[in-house]
């Protein structure tokens, strides 16, 4: 029997690196089909297309916590960020669709580029920084809306509406659509690309990285400024969706990207990461949510103890599948 080289290289993958690529996809393939036997609906277009479109905002914000986790950082303002955005974008709506993309991008490039240099020129731990940053861009979106007093209206027949209102062929969802194609570009870009590889290796070991040429300041400012945009993106879209810019709504959500990053195979040490894993991350945790809203006879806030004990798992699952110590050591 002939076999071509396709199939010889997934041979020679061990079993254990294809379940860190894709382990999140089979649980959530696996929670789909055990809900969609059990729960009237869920499999419906409709409940689908919900799940998919609620969850292409923190896919977003998830696709930059990425490149940043890669490089063994951390970012803790995005959800700050992601709420600035949004109150940005709704102010800045009064002045047309261009303004509503462009204010929000700007003003949140510029604080993840803030990051960018205070970690990686300052050499401040990213802990730090992005809780400071996080901090910052709370008083800004405060003074935005006048300390939360005021709510800025998104005006009705703006031509970026059909984005996220939008439907192909009446079904799937425009926003996710997008979701999906920023997914493939940051996929190309991490895995094809000469400035992915600089995000591999200044995760794997960052002093070996700098010997070997790799921009290490200039890739830790790239990431982090990345991460801003994408945070800021996802709120101008949440802005449109609502209609208005609500200040409340990013509170936490920093958490729910990591643990989407995490549940996807990305290692919090850094050196490793797929985006792909990250998307079957963020679809798993809006398929429990999902779930938990068609029971009914759950609270919303065991949705938060459900996805804790999914991210204590795959830690617990990582740490053994890459030989590390499961245990304190003694």
């Amino acid at each position: 029997m002939i076999t071509t080289s396709k199939e010889a290289s997934v041979a020679s993958i061990p079993w254990r690196e294809l379940a860190r690529r894709h382990g999140a996809l089979l649980v959530l393939l696996l929670v789909v089909a055990v809900a969609g036997m059990t729960l009237d609906g869920f499999l419906a277009l409709g409940n689908l297309n919900r799940v998919l479109v609620s969850a292409s905002f923190l896919a977003i914000i998830a696709l930059g916590m990425t490149f940043v986790i890669v490089t063994g950082g951390i970012d803790l303002s995005v959800g700050t960020v992601f709420a600035l955005g949004g109150v940005s974008a709704a102010w800045a709506s009064q002045y047309g669709s261009l303004a509503l993309l462009v204010v929000p991008l700007v003003v949140c490039g510029l604080i993840g580029l803030l990051n960018g240099v205070l970690i990686a020129r300052a050499g401040l731990a990213p802990f730090i920084v992005t809780l400071a940053t996080m901090l910052g861009a709370w008083g800004l979106m405060l003074s935005i809306s006048d300390e939360g007093n005021t709510t800025y209206l998104v005006p009705e027949g703006l031509a970026l509406a059909p984005l996220v209102h939008g439907r192909l062929f009446g079904v799937l969802g425009y926003s996710f659509l997008l979701v999906v194609a920023l997914f493939f570009v940051g996929g190309l870009v991490l895995r094809r690309t000469t400035a992915g590889q600089h995000v591999y290796a200044v995760g794997g070991d960052e002093r070996t990285a700098a010997l070997m040429g790799v921009p290490v300041a200039r890739t830790k400012v790239a990431v982090y400024t990345f991460s801003g945009l994408c945070a800021g993106a996802a709120g101008a879209l949440n802005a449109l969706w609502l209609g208005s810019g609500v200040t409340i709504f990013g509170i936490g959500i920093e958490l729910q990207a990591i643990s989407a990053v995490v549940i996807g195979g990305t290692l919090l040490t850094g050196g490793y990461g797929f985006v792909a894993g990250t998307l079957g991350g963020v679809l798993l945790l809006g398929v429990i949510q999902n779930i938990i809203n068609a029971v009914g006879t759950l609270t919303s806030a065991f949705q938060e103890v459900v996805s804790g004990l999914f991210l204590i798992v795959v830690v617990l699952i990582q740490s053994r599948l890459r030989g590390g110590p499961t245990g304190p050591v003694r």
